[in-house]
Protein backbone atom coordinates (compact mmCIF):
# COMPACT_ATOMS: atom_id res chain seq x y z
CA UNK A 1 0.00 0.00 0.00
CA UNK A 2 1.21 2.94 -1.17
CA UNK A 3 1.65 6.13 1.78
CA UNK A 4 -0.18 8.94 0.98
CA UNK A 5 0.56 10.88 3.89
CA UNK A 6 1.04 14.77 2.46
CA UNK A 7 2.20 17.45 4.81
CA UNK A 8 0.42 20.61 3.80
CA UNK A 9 0.90 24.43 5.48
CA UNK A 10 -2.12 25.31 7.10
CA UNK A 11 -5.40 26.67 4.86
CA UNK A 12 -8.35 27.53 6.38
CA UNK A 13 -10.33 25.14 4.24
CA UNK A 14 -8.82 22.77 7.18
CA UNK A 15 -10.15 24.54 10.24
CA UNK A 16 -13.01 22.47 10.60
CA UNK A 17 -11.18 18.93 10.47
CA UNK A 18 -8.35 20.33 12.88
CA UNK A 19 -10.77 21.09 15.18
CA UNK A 20 -12.45 17.95 15.16
CA UNK A 21 -8.93 16.27 15.37
CA UNK A 22 -7.80 18.06 18.53
CA UNK A 23 -11.52 18.27 20.11
CA UNK A 24 -11.54 14.21 19.99
CA UNK A 25 -7.72 13.91 21.49
CA UNK A 26 -8.32 15.47 24.14
CA UNK A 27 -11.85 15.21 24.89
CA UNK A 28 -11.92 11.44 24.04
CA UNK A 29 -8.73 9.51 24.64
CA UNK A 30 -7.75 11.81 27.36
CA UNK A 31 -10.84 12.55 28.82
CA UNK A 32 -8.99 16.56 29.05
CA UNK A 33 -12.18 18.80 30.58
CA UNK A 34 -10.99 21.36 27.48
CA UNK A 35 -13.11 22.92 24.81
CA UNK A 36 -13.34 24.34 21.86
CA UNK A 37 -13.82 27.65 23.48
CA UNK A 38 -10.73 27.32 25.74
CA UNK A 39 -8.87 27.15 22.33
CA UNK A 40 -9.28 30.11 20.68
CA UNK A 41 -6.26 30.35 18.73
CA UNK A 42 -7.92 27.37 16.48
CA UNK A 43 -10.18 29.74 15.08
CA UNK A 44 -7.81 32.21 13.62
CA UNK A 45 -4.95 30.09 12.84
CA UNK A 46 -3.04 32.26 10.27
CA UNK A 47 -2.95 35.45 12.01
CA UNK A 48 -2.14 32.98 15.46
CA UNK A 49 0.36 30.68 14.27
CA UNK A 50 1.46 31.85 10.78
CA UNK A 51 3.86 35.05 11.52
CA UNK A 52 6.90 35.57 12.16
CA UNK A 53 8.55 32.55 12.71
CA UNK A 54 5.75 30.88 13.46
CA UNK A 55 3.75 28.16 11.27
CA UNK A 56 0.97 25.22 11.32
CA UNK A 57 0.74 22.36 9.22
CA UNK A 58 -1.28 19.22 8.68
CA UNK A 59 -0.82 15.72 7.75
CA UNK A 60 -3.33 15.00 4.94
CA UNK A 61 -4.27 11.28 3.99
CA UNK A 62 -6.48 10.86 1.62
CA UNK A 63 -8.07 14.66 1.98
CA UNK A 64 -8.65 14.09 5.68
CA UNK A 65 -6.22 15.64 8.44
CA UNK A 66 -4.88 12.91 10.42
CA UNK A 67 -2.00 15.29 12.37
CA UNK A 68 -1.32 18.51 13.14
CA UNK A 69 1.60 20.34 14.43
CA UNK A 70 2.64 24.21 15.01
CA UNK A 71 5.34 26.39 16.16
CA UNK A 72 4.10 30.05 17.59
CA UNK A 73 6.77 32.29 17.19
CA UNK A 74 7.48 33.94 20.85
CA UNK A 75 10.34 36.05 20.01
CA UNK A 76 14.22 36.32 20.42
CA UNK A 77 14.19 33.53 17.73
CA UNK A 78 12.01 31.26 19.73
CA UNK A 79 9.23 29.39 19.19
CA UNK A 80 6.91 26.86 21.02
CA UNK A 81 5.74 23.94 19.55
CA UNK A 82 2.34 23.35 20.19
CA UNK A 83 -0.85 21.47 18.73
CA UNK A 84 1.12 18.37 18.07
CA UNK A 85 -1.64 16.00 17.75
CA UNK A 86 -1.94 12.72 15.26
CA UNK A 87 -5.14 10.35 15.06
CA UNK A 88 -4.88 7.43 16.61
CA UNK A 89 -4.81 5.16 13.51
CA UNK A 90 -1.74 7.13 12.17
CA UNK A 91 0.55 6.93 15.52
CA UNK A 92 3.32 4.51 15.34
CA UNK A 93 5.97 3.25 12.39
CA UNK A 94 3.43 2.49 9.76
CA UNK A 95 3.11 6.18 8.77
CA UNK A 96 5.56 7.80 10.79
CA UNK A 97 2.74 10.49 10.82
CA UNK A 98 4.63 12.23 14.17
CA UNK A 99 8.27 12.24 12.78
CA UNK A 100 7.49 13.50 9.38
CA UNK A 101 5.43 16.35 11.24
CA UNK A 102 8.20 17.35 14.10
CA UNK A 103 11.16 16.92 10.91
CA UNK A 104 9.07 19.66 8.98
CA UNK A 105 8.76 22.00 11.90
CA UNK A 106 12.12 21.81 12.65
CA UNK A 107 13.16 22.00 8.82
CA UNK A 108 11.58 25.38 8.99
CA UNK A 109 13.38 26.36 12.40
CA UNK A 110 16.44 26.15 10.80
CA UNK A 111 15.44 28.13 7.26
CA UNK A 112 13.94 30.78 9.61
CA UNK A 113 17.19 31.00 11.80
CA UNK A 114 14.98 29.71 15.23
CA UNK A 115 17.61 29.07 18.13
CA UNK A 116 15.34 27.41 20.98
CA UNK A 117 12.32 25.48 20.19
CA UNK A 118 9.82 25.05 23.56
CA UNK A 119 6.65 23.22 24.76
CA UNK A 120 5.19 22.22 27.15
CA UNK A 121 2.77 18.64 27.74
CA UNK A 122 0.79 17.26 30.23
CA UNK A 123 1.92 14.56 32.59
CA UNK A 124 -0.98 12.12 31.04
CA UNK A 125 0.97 11.91 27.51
CA UNK A 126 3.45 9.45 28.34
CA UNK A 127 3.97 8.67 24.50
CA UNK A 128 4.56 11.86 23.89
CA UNK A 129 7.23 12.17 26.31
CA UNK A 130 9.04 9.47 24.64
CA UNK A 131 8.93 11.03 21.52
CA UNK A 132 10.09 14.07 22.27
CA UNK A 133 12.87 12.47 24.31
CA UNK A 134 13.93 10.21 21.37
CA UNK A 135 13.84 13.40 19.12
CA UNK A 136 16.43 15.23 21.31
CA UNK A 137 14.09 17.52 23.24
CA UNK A 138 15.46 17.56 27.08
CA UNK A 139 12.62 18.57 30.12
CA UNK A 140 13.33 21.72 32.05
CA UNK A 141 12.03 23.69 34.84
CA UNK A 142 9.10 25.57 34.04
CA UNK A 143 11.73 28.91 35.30
CA UNK A 144 14.00 28.23 32.19
CA UNK A 145 11.32 29.12 29.67
CA UNK A 146 10.96 32.90 28.19
CA UNK A 147 8.45 34.94 30.03
CA UNK A 148 7.14 34.88 26.46
CA UNK A 149 5.81 31.24 26.50
CA UNK A 150 2.41 30.70 26.73
CA UNK A 151 2.09 28.31 29.46
CA UNK A 152 -1.23 26.49 29.39
CA UNK A 153 -3.22 25.52 31.98
CA UNK A 154 -2.68 21.55 31.37
CA UNK A 155 0.69 22.16 31.20
CA UNK A 156 2.58 20.62 33.47
CA UNK A 157 6.18 19.22 31.71
CA UNK A 158 8.28 21.21 29.39
CA UNK A 159 11.01 21.06 26.80
CA UNK A 160 13.37 22.08 24.74
CA UNK A 161 15.30 21.66 21.66
CA UNK A 162 18.46 23.62 20.43
CA UNK A 163 17.86 23.69 16.64
CA UNK A 164 21.51 23.43 14.87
Amino acid sequence: MMNSLILKQYRNEYQAQVVDLILHIQQQEYNIPITKNDQPDLFKIEEFYQTGNGNFWVANYNNKVVGTISLLDIGDNRVALRKMFVDKEFRGAKFKTASHLLTAAIEWAKEHSVEVIYLGTTPQFLAAHRFYEKNEFTRINPNELLESFPVLQVDKLFYQYFVQ
